[in-house]
């Protein structure tokens, strides 16, 4: 018999708890059956994503496990297309929306490739910050109306590819990130023969916000200061190649959360490119850059994981300001270039991880090994334990402590054996689990009380490396909406963080999206021995292609997945890319595998020569180390019934 607080936990609670509809964007769904589903196109069809994991098992693909939903990719940039083009028409705005991806963001094929396709019909572009991006935009871009945006360090060499594109037809702009670019590019274009096209990257003084702040100011790395855009002007001019000046651009930062931040960066960057204008050249774009950004938690704030604004009102933000600074001056308006990278991918992509373990730390044993003789320091807690009634809250953990303490003390002085430091401190996280217990019905927690549930939680053990799938997590504390992709029709009842297979400490997730500021664990399902798989949503930004190879895990399983309404359960896999094996991230840092298993046989045969061990014995040795070698880098994990289960 179910109890009652279980049985009145529902489909829309759950909804609620893990906040689906608050950052989900209407894309990310609870189905009735309590499972989690993605609607790419926000129309009503949805993919279970229980049910793509268990094709992708099927295919030998196990978690982890990235699905990427390609129909979302492409609606993201219709999408933000469609958010400029509406904005222009009700602005009677007199230009056009250029807008370029930043592959940067997520390099990969498939990704590059999705967009590609998706933006023919907008003319949307490219944008490279390096020699090998630059490669990938100049192969991968099609038309002579779209753009690409060259940024970054330039030498020789990434000038003159930008420039073989040109010779192509193709809208290729050298943005001067450093005034000793100007020099290069004058007498590279001198020696082809070509007029390039060439962009300012002013240095704002507005300031940016969140974690990406310091892309703009005076310390910033890239851009102009106004002396330095006055002196490139007149290098231009004794070149005359003035009618090579084209655009102006900025960088406010990316992931910019206050919409108040963009406007105001929007007027700076407008009043340098009217002011160019003025002086006599040609122009005819304005780059916003990034900074569009992703609500990661779903409070529509201009907290650092939030955004205060839509992509609908960021177009028209961007589109007003330009229009009103640029008729104020005279100047007709330019074609508006923006480099959205974040807001374009992040939602297209899930991590899917699979729950293995589960540790409590201080669910103790002590209590199967009771002390012969109790010490008093003992007795004294388990008096606390069962008069509950009798001391306030508070009163009642700063007793227990101070109990806790006073057994380490007595154990260090030898006055306290180890079955009686194991009781003290079972009892003493018995006492607290009742102290949390009673707040959490109660609904206030003193203050000193408020971190009692975060030491409480469990560590659920996932198989995973933050390091590879999750790098911002760990160095920037980036939050990622974290939830069950299945049993959302129970109620969850564990406080757990989220610990990886690394062996490094701060391989965990102990940070969680929450309405108000963040919340240090969550709650979660019991695990009831069957497979229990959550999702890391919004990853589809920087973390595909930043991940290393800490304890050398390597890349995870994916899957790409398309809308099919004639396909069984309304989708199908396109494409399916099998994880990194030992050998492939063995040879990534210099170990031959050949080699390796030279050497070890080596040892073998010696040992076998020995009689250390028996030659059928060693012939199996072999053969298991030699046969790890093309198994994935995650773990094997061993169901309950004693399956192996093949990352």
């Amino acid at each position: 018999m179910k109890n009652k607080s279980s049985s009145a936990w529902s489909v829309a609670k759950s909804e609620e708890h893990y906040g689906f509809k608050r950052w989900g964007s209407g894309h990310i769904s609870v189905d009735d059956g309590g499972f989690v589903q993605v609607q790419p196109l926000a129309d009503g069809r949805g993919i279970r994503v229980l049910d793509v994991i268990s094709e992708a098992v099927g295919m030998g693909l196990k978690a982890p496990l990235v699905i990427r939903f390609q129909d979302l990719l492409r609606h993201r940039v219709v999408q933000i297309n469609a958010c400029f083009a509406k904005a222009i028409k009700e602005e009677s705005y007199k230009g056009s929306y250029r807008g370029v991806f930043p592959i940067k963001v997520n390099q990969l094929r498939e990704v590059v490739d999705e967009i590609v396709s998706a933006g023919k019909d907008f003319n949307y572009g490219l944008e490279a910050g390096s020699k090998p991006e630059l490669m990938i935009a100049l192969a991968m871009h099609e038309g002579t109306q779209r753009l690409i945006i060259c940024n970054g360090y330039k030498d020789h060499d990434y000038i003159r590819l930008a420039l073989l594109g040109r010779k192509l037809g193709k809208k290729i702009i050298l943005v001067v990130e450093q005034l000793a670019e100007v020099d290069d590019i004058i007498k590279i274009a001198q020696e082809v023969g070509v007029k390039p096209m060439i962009g300012f990257r002013a240095k704002l003084l507005t300031r940016g916000e969140g974690k990406w702040a310091m892309s703009s100011g005076d310390n910033a790395k890239f851009g102009l200061n106004t002396a330095e855009i006055l002196f490139a002007c007149e290098k231009l001019r004794e070149a005359k190649l003035q009618s090579c000046l084209r655009l102006v651009h900025f960088h406010i930062g990316s992931q910019v959360p206050n919409i108040i931040t963009i406007k105001n960066a929007v007027i700076e960057a407008t009043r340098f490119y009217c002011q160019l204008d003025q002086m006599g050249f040609p122009m005819g774009y304005l780059d916003v850059g990034g900074g569009l950004g992703i609500d990661y938690d779903g409070s529509r704030t201009n907290f650092e994981s939030s955004m205060n604004y839509s992509m609908e009102e960021y177009a028209r933000d961007v589109v007003s300001n330009i229009r009103d600074i640029c008729t104020s001056s005279g100047v007709a308006v330019p074609d508006i270039v923006s480099e959205s990278g974040r807001a374009i991918v992040a939602p297209h992509s899930l991590l899917v991880v699979e729950v293995f373990e589960r540790i409590n730390k201080h669910e103790s044993l002590g209590q199967q090994y009771q002390p012969k003789v109790k010490h008093k320091v003992v007795t004294d807690l388990e008096v606390m334990l069962k008069n509950k009634g009798k001391l306030g809250r508070l009163e009642r953990f700063h007793d227990a402590l101070q109990k806790k303490e006073e057994s380490f003390s007595l154990f260090n002085l030898g006055y306290l054996d180890l079955e009686n430091r194991a009781a003290a401190e079972s009892i003493y996280w018995q006492i607290c689990e009742q102290i949390a217990q009673e707040g959490r019905d109660s609904g206030y927690q003193p203050e000193e009380l408020h971190d009692l549930n975060k030491l409480l939680a469990d560590q659920y053990v996932c198989n995973f490396s933050v390091f590879q799938s999750l790098l911002d997590h760990w160095a920037l504390k980036q939050l990622f909406p974290v939830a069950p992709l299945h049993r959302l029709k129970e109620k969850p009842t564990v406080n757990a963080t989220l610990a990886d297979i690394t062996c490094d400490s701060d391989g965990k997730i102990s940070s969680f999206i929450d309405l108000q500021d963040t919340k240090d664990y969550i709650t979660l399902h019991p695990l009831n021995g069957k497979p229990y798989y959550l999702g890391v949503f919004l990853t589809g930004a920087y973390q595909d292609i930043m991940g290393d190879l800490h304890n050398l895990f390597g890349r995870v399983n994916e899957v790409h997945v398309f809308l099919e309404n004639d396909e069984p359960n309304g989708f199908y896999i396109e494409e399916a890319l099998s994880g990194s094996r030992i050998a492939d991230v063995l040879e990534g840092v210099q170990y031959q595998q050949e080699e390796l298993c030279r050497k070890m046989k080596a040892q073998i045969d010696a040992a076998t020569r020995k009689d250390i061990v028996k030659p059928r014995e060693g012939v199996r040795l072999l053969e298991l180390y030699e046969s790890q070698m093309l198994n994935k880098t995650y773990l094997n994990i061993e169901s309950k019934n004693g399956r192996k289960k093949k990352a």
